[in-house]
């Protein structure tokens, strides 16, 4: 790591400290704060702990990091991740602040210099991982420093409820005892109501100001498609992503290297990460996603957590995540920048056979094992929903969407529903005459009256059901078997080899004292129209040009420095410098993104650029 660089202008030690609109203004470039950013960092700046919950994209560093700049002494961050250290760490050194991260990768002699810059007063935010905050080794360290704040970033994973559990962070409450008076704010984009209830409890944080905002991404399109062939239509999904930056994710490590290799032979630059990697690979095909452009990554969950990179532009799912909370957070790390993004997920009955399976054969206890079958089943019913996807995620946070949303497949290219109660009965009727012993496609077969092999061992063929179902073909009872057992009314049954088995909410089906309303596949061949994602930017025709140059300009810089190129400027930052052409440095000192330390660094090669220019 490189020692610090002294920056004056916004040193601790700078006689008068910036206030907070003046710190965003000179320090970050931009002139205002939005949503309840200002009430969060002037709430925190007066001494006050705080629980933000606000979505991905939002702003939430800001939050804590402008009051560690304006409040006395260092902000110290608790981060889960090194990349996520890494990469907040050097923007916000790019942007003139000084910053420093303490974890694993640093050599000793690296750690040691930033212990001294810490006990010399020289930091305004440290980072640090949770597992390091619990050790006494860490409250000596900081014995005699004045500390500004406690962030604790990503705090969903202090709660059991939640889908990113980590137990080193409920050793976090005693931060209160022993940094008594210093400020603490929790943040996470990922939170239900009862996960939010067990942050505030597991921290300690119930006298906190909990500001919340609506959870939505309005810029992310969702769209889940009913899996048939999945490699072709995640191959048709990428085809109106080429040379832009995505995640696919995968359930296995075995199924990321597949796709990965895979996507290569198709001419789609694709990199695996996975667990299973060797950190040296996983972290140098990490770093290669940060800092190309144009890049898919296919990973299993292991990563993604707190990535900072704005300009992802879609996130596929070949595999059912466990939650709608894992979804909502996976998918959210598209579209940072605001810019107009995909999330894309193919789902089929064996994501629901797996899924349980999963959670049935783990070692939870049987409390938390109900409650992640309740949150499979609430996904479950976003993937089967045959209205606005968008109101069914934000309804699990609590949240009342006005009206279709207009950006989901479902609103795009609206599917039908059926009074599928007799469909239903007929259903479950097969697997109750058949023994409750046997898997979909031969409950199938019964219904279609086909004289397999199997049928005709086991004497199907002369169950009153056999050949009642010959209204439907095959896959419209594949459908129909999938969304009962979404519903629940089908059961799994994992120790007889996926056996299908009814629970005791059929009964009320069977006794038509419940209506069983089903949707409708869309025909195999049909495909959905879509909107025409627009650029990574919208950038105007007559700009494009001198867009493309800044854009290779800040790549230049960025291998230069081995650093991502988001953190030089974001893309709409260059934007912004394309239309306008400034042609002093005050010039770009009103452009978004560029405060007093970025022009310093940077205003001369892109000013340069912008007069250099002889295109359109």
């Amino acid at each position: 790591m490189e020692a610090l660089e002294s920056f004056d202008l916004f040193s601790p030690h700078r006689a008068e400290r910036l206030g907070p609109l003046d710190a965003l203004r000179e320090i970050f470039g931009h002139k205002s704060f939005r949503g309840q950013q200002g009430e969060v960092v002037d709430h925190v700046v007066a001494g006050g702990d705080a629980v933000v919950l606000f979505p991905t994209g939002a702003g939430k560093s800001m939050c804590y990091q402008i009051p560690a700049i304006c409040r006395h002494g260092v902000g110290i961050v608790i981060s889960p991740l090194i990349a996520l250290m890494r990469d907040q760490v050097e923007a916000l050194r790019q942007a003139g602040v000084a910053a420093a991260a303490l974890n694993s990768s640093l050599s000793a002699e690296e750690a040691a210099e930033v212990r001294r810059q810490l006990r010399r007063g020289e930091l305004d935010l440290l980072y640090v991982a949770p597992e390091r905050v619990a050790t006494s080794g860490f409250a000596n360290m900081l014995s005699g420093v004045d500390i500004a704040l406690f962030a604790i970033d990503e705090a969903h994973c202090v709660s059991q409820w939640g889908h990113d559990f980590r137990p080193e962070y409920r050793e976090l409450i005693h931060l209160v005892e022993l940094f008594p008076g210093v400020p603490r704010i929790a943040l996470t984009a990922t939170a239900d109501p009862t996960t939010r209830a067990d942050i505030i409890e597991r921290l300690g944080l119930e006298q906190a100001r909990v500001f919340t905002t609506s959870f939505d991404r309005p810029n992310i399109s969702y769209s889940i498609v009913e899996r048939d062939k999945p490699r072709e239509q995640l191959l048709q999904f990428l085809a109106s992503h080429k040379n832009e930056s995505g995640i696919v994710y995968c359930l296995s490590r075995a199924k990321v290297e597949d796709v990965a290799d895979w996507l290569s032979g198709k001419g789609i630059r694709a990199l695996p990460y996975h667990a299973g990697m060797s950190p040296q690979l996983r972290s140098a095909n990490q770093d290669a996603f940060l800092k190309d452009e144009g890049l898919c990554l296919v990973a299993t969950v292991a990563f993604g957590m707190g990535i900072d990179k704005p300009d992802v532009r879609y996130v596929a799912h070949m595999d059912l995540p466990s939650s709608i909370e894992a979804y909502y957070q996976e998918t959210g790390r598209a579209g940072r920048d605001g810019q107009p993004a995909d999330a894309w997920m193919s789902y089929g009955m064996a994501d629901v056979v797996q899924r349980r399976r999963m959670i049935d054969e783990g070692n939870a206890p049987d409390e938390v094992k109900r409650l992640e079958h309740s949150k499979l089943n609430a996904l479950l019913g976003v993937c089967e929903t045959a209205s606005c996807r968008r109101q069914a995620i934000l309804a699990h946070f609590g949240e009342t969407y006005p009206g279709p949303c207009g950006n989901c497949d479902t609103c795009r290219s609206p599917v039908e529903s059926w009074d599928g109660t007799e469909a239903a009965i007929k259903a479950m009727a097969g697997i109750y005459r058949t023994g409750q012993r046997f898997g979909a496609a031969h409950v199938i077969d019964v219904l279609l009256g086909k004289e397999t092999e199997k049928v005709q061992r086991f004497g199907h063929q002369h169950q009153k059901v056999f050949g009642q179902g010959r209204e439907l073909d095959a896959k419209a009872w594949q459908s129909v078997l999938r969304q009962l057992t979404a519903m629940g009314l089908v059961l799994v049954d994992h120790a007889n080899h996926g056996a299908l088995m009814l629970s005791e909410a059929a009964h009320a089906v069977f006794r038509r004292e419940q209506t069983v309303i089903l949707r409708k596949d869309r025909p195999k061949k049909s495909v959905e129209v879509r909107r025409q994602l627009a650029r990574s930017v919208d950038v105007p025709a007559h700009a494009q040009g001198l867009f493309d140059a800044l854009r290779e300009e800040r790549l230049r810089i960025a291998k230069s420095q081995g650093v991502p190129p988001y953190v030089i400027f974001h893309d709409a930052t260059l934007r912004a410098m394309a239309v306008a052409r400034p042609t002093h440095p005050h010039d770009m000192l009103n452009l978004p993104g560029v405060g007093q330390g970025k022009l310093d660094r940077y205003g001369e090669a892109f000013l340069a650029v912008v007069s250099g220019y002889a295109g359109d």
